[in-house]
């Protein structure tokens, strides 16, 4: 079962986060990219690179045959999946065998196994894992999901019994809400994975996600790698994971990893694994899912265990044995991982596209996985998640330092993304106390909390912005000093003077700016696109420009016209030129990272007409659809 390269089936950090082991370990590796991705770093970070298709993921990562004539190609001997897109596809794997190219990931039996979740709940159930209370039945109709919803009691999740990485889910509070909650996880699940099936399963409110790493070898070997708590998650999507959980003694440690290892022999795994579970207030542990592949969070373990795990999947790949026993895997300190997404926090967690104008990892000495470059851009046809801030250090309030320092050194400038967000989380009390839930997030959200809200620019980047953006003295007449500057940030428009007062510019490189602000030097990142500057101050990024002259188009709300709220690809269209409509009822779905954003009629009228249909891409802030209002 030996290779010597490997092309890696997916895009971004992952993948550059595969090449770099391989290299180390002295393989080949051929990256595939898409129209969108033609330029990414994972591509030219590979010794060769292969054109899979068109940006949409369906069109070329999702698309098997092109994957295995890139490999047949370039003469790969062997497929790492990352994580996402095939990664869970039984069906991919089994693929790569029958191509003779080894899969560096579990077998197909234990991905069917595990990836059908109603099934791997039966399983574990049979093995005695403790699961929570759900409806597995092969009974789909709504019918019958609304009695076992009954049943069960509220609340709940609607889950797709395939896939996983949150696609396919939905919370449920009210009996009412479960009919738009099992068609939305139903269109979700068939087109992420190809498989409409649900389950129920009750929601353990005020709960906390914690997952093992298990990892098996070919020769019978099984350990876990300790636990990592995923419990701060925005609409089940997680956002800081670390290891060790703060709520997780030795004793719990010692029973939780012994029922995922028991998982993992149950099908038969091989390779990396992650066994989810829920834990209640009172720290009983219930049985959520396996992922079968590799973790977006397996770094923290990395960090508190010294090891590779990707290094650790070639092996096992290859046929080796398991590099360690049990009793030989140590534990230290604590890491964190903060997920970088490129999605406004205070707008509902809204999908964000466009360039990168500033984007420096270097200029910390942290840990940082990522796929992006600065002057690339960050489309609507994958997922939200950019880069990972990684801190490892000697206890938690350490790695928090640590983690705080970075997103304070190293912001995304050009479009809006969580990195202040994440600050400012890891030094909420709550987050502090651990006493945080996986619903926390969304309650802080519904119920206007402060870290919400959008911070407002200081005053220090007020001034610090009129003095970069200031016109140069050769502009300006010779008796002028100073001169009026009107700026803009966030709809916030000033007239200032510029240069202002006590801002004095000192150095600026690569985007590192040193100024003197009211006789203190301190200390930025800059980035100019155009007309607009973009300024990292004090842990908040924000974009300046120039207030025009000339009248600004109302762009508010229009009840006339339904307008994309984002780039992104059309879901669902449920209406058609003539219908009848009234206010506030649902139009079109848009898709963008995954995420469904609906439209919905601003005010009763006619259908006019429908400017797009399902599957077709939009841009942020087309007129999707025209409504003739009623008199």
């Amino acid at each position: 079962m030996s290779f010597r390269k490997i092309l890696i089936a997916n895009r971004g950090e992952i993948a550059c986060r595969v090449a770099r082991t391989a290299h180390r370990l002295g393989y080949r590796t051929v990256a595939v990219y898409s129209d969108a991705d033609a330029g990414a770093p994972h591509v030219l970070q590979a010794d060769e690179a292969v054109h899979i298709g068109a940006a949409p993921a369906a069109a070329s990562y999702l698309n098997v045959d092109a994957l295995l004539a890139a490999a047949r190609a370039t003469g790969a001997d062997a497929v790492h999946p990352g994580y996402g897109f095939l990664s869970e596809r039984a069906e991919f794997a089994q693929a790569c065998a029958d191509a003779g190219l080894v899969f560096i990931g579990p077998p197909p039996e234990a991905i069917r196994a595990m990836g059908d979740k109603a099934g791997a709940k039966r399983r574990m159930l049979a093995a005695g894992v403790p699961c929570a209370p759900g409806y597995l039945g092969e009974d789909q109709s709504d019918t019958r999901l609304a009695a076992e919803a009954e049943r069960l009691g509220l609340p709940l999740l609607v889950k797709a019994v395939a896939g996983g990485g949150g696609r396919g889910m939905r919370l449920v509070r009210d009996l009412a809400e479960l009919p738009a909650a099992l068609a939305g996880a139903r269109r979700e699940a068939e087109s992420a994975f190809g498989d409409g099936t649900l389950m129920l399963e009750r929601l353990i409110d005020d709960g906390r996600h914690i997952e093992i790493q298990v990892f098996a070898d070919a020769h019978g070997n099984a350990v876990h790698l300790g636990e990592r708590d995923c419990t701060a998650q925005r609409r089940r999507q997680k956002v800081i994971e670390e290891a060790p959980s703060p709520i997780v003694d030795a004793a719990m440690r010692s029973t939780m990893g012994r029922d995922a290892v028991a998982a993992a022999l149950a099908v038969g795994y091989r390779g990396a694994g992650t066994v989810e579970f829920i834990v209640d207030a009172q720290g009983r542990h219930f049985f959520l899912e396996m992922n079968t592949r590799l973790q977006v969070e397996h770094t923290v373990t990395e960090c508190i265990t010294g090891l590779d795990l990707v290094e650790w999947q070639l092996r096992v790949a290859e046929g080796q044995p398991l590099p360690l026993a049990q009793d030989a895997i140590r534990f230290t300190g604590h890491a964190i991982q903060a997920r970088l997404y490129a999605e406004d926090p205070y707008d509902g967690w809204t999908p964000q596209t466009g360039r990168i104008a500033g984007w420096r990892p270097e200029a910390s000495d942290l840990r940082i996985d990522h796929g992006i470059a600065e002057g690339g851009a960050v489309t609507p046809y994958y997922d939200a998640m950019v880069a990972k801030f990684i801190a490892h250090g000697h206890d938690r309030a350490d790695a928090v330092h640590r983690l705080t320092r970075a997103l304070d050194e190293v912001p995304l400038l050009g479009l809006r993304n969580n990195g202040r967000f994440l600050r400012d989380l890891l030094q909420h009390p709550q987050f502090t106390a651990s006493t945080m839930t996986t619903t926390r997030l969304d309650a802080w959200a519904a119920a206007g909390e402060p870290l919400l809200q959008r911070p407002a620019p200081p005053e220090a980047a007020w001034q610090l912005a009129a003095a970069l953006l200031a016109p140069a003295t050769a502009a300006r007449p010779a008796s002028v000093a100073s001169q009026d500057l009107t700026l803009v940030c966030d709809g916030t428009t000033r007239t200032l003077r510029a240069p202002p007062d006590g801002v004095q510019l000192l150095s600026e490189h690569g985007g590192a700016l040193r100024c003197v602000i009211d006789g203190v030097v301190r200390r930025a990142r800059v980035a100019r696109d155009g007309a607009l500057l973009h300024l990292a101050l004090d842990g908040g990024s924000f974009t300046f420009g120039e207030a025009s002259p000339y009248p600004v188009r109302d762009t508010g709300a229009d009840p006339r016209r339904a307008r994309a709220p984002v780039a992104g690809v059309v879901a669902q269209v449920l209406v058609a030129p003539g219908d009848v409509v009234a206010a506030g009822q649902p139009l079109l779905c848009v898709e963008a990272m995954k995420m469904e954003m609906w439209l919905h009629a601003g005010a009763a009228g006619t259908v006019r007409a429908v400017h797009t249909a399902v599957k077709a891409p939009v841009a942020a802030g087309a007129v999707l659809v025209e409504l003739e209002l009623s008199e």
